[in-house]
This record gives structure tokens, sequence and C-alpha cells, in this order.
């Protein structure tokens, strides 16, 4: 599984049931989300209880579903809403570690073109 850097992570705004597996999640990403599933993108679907994550991305030939379940705790996520939402890679990184997400940021890439 290697997506690039620039790939697209998006991150479903509602809880899952987690009976649903790869048939089931493609009908969300279309249906729901209008998105094409085979694009390349990854796309993130929690649980009720917030204690498990699937990642679902499409790799030129087929799908990969990646499965997380913490042993204690839950992973933060943002309010349930409508919209999906777009992650970094870096957010991406903080959520699958337990961290908050929504409170990190991140300070904006600069392109230096001056230089003395």
């Amino acid at each position: 599984m290697m997506p690039t850097y620039t790939t697209p992570i998006w991150l479903y705004p509602k809880p899952i049931d987690f009976r649903k597996q790869t048939d089931g999640i493609v009908i969300l990403i279309s249906d729901h989300l209008k998105l094409n599933p085979v694009s390349g993108q990854l796309f993130l679907f929690r649980n009720r209880h917030a204690n498990k994550i699937k990642v679902l991305w499409w790799d030129r030939n087929g799908f990969w579903l990646c499965y997380k379940r913490l042993e204690e705790g839950k992973l933060k996520f943002p309010a349930v809403s409508d919209q999906a939402l777009e992650l970094t890679r870096d957010q991406l990184s903080w959520l699958l570690s337990g961290l908050d997400f929504t409170k990190k940021f991140q300070l904006p890439e600069v392109k230096a073109t001056n230089f003395y």
C-alpha cells in the first residue's frame, strides 16, 4: 500500500455499521459522497464507539481495506456532519495516534523566492 504524498484523504462524516465490507463501503463513497471510489483517494470510516477505523484505497487493480481497532480508549473525531472532511497526511497521522487532529494546525508552506 503506497499512496503518494499528494493522495487526497477523506473522512466520512458519520459513523458506519462496521459489518460493511468493501462493496458496502464503495456504495457509501459513490452514492453519499459522490466521489469515485477507484480514483486512488483514501477514504476513512469510523464506528459508533470511535474505537475502530477502516481505510479504503484503490490500488491500480483492486481495493485495499485496512482496519484498526484500539484495545483501549477512543479515537478523536470531529462532530458528526453531512460533509466529508478532507485531511492532510499529518492530520491522518495525528488521528491514528489518538490525537485530536481538529485542534492541531500546521504553519502554511512558504515558497521562498528572495535570498539575500
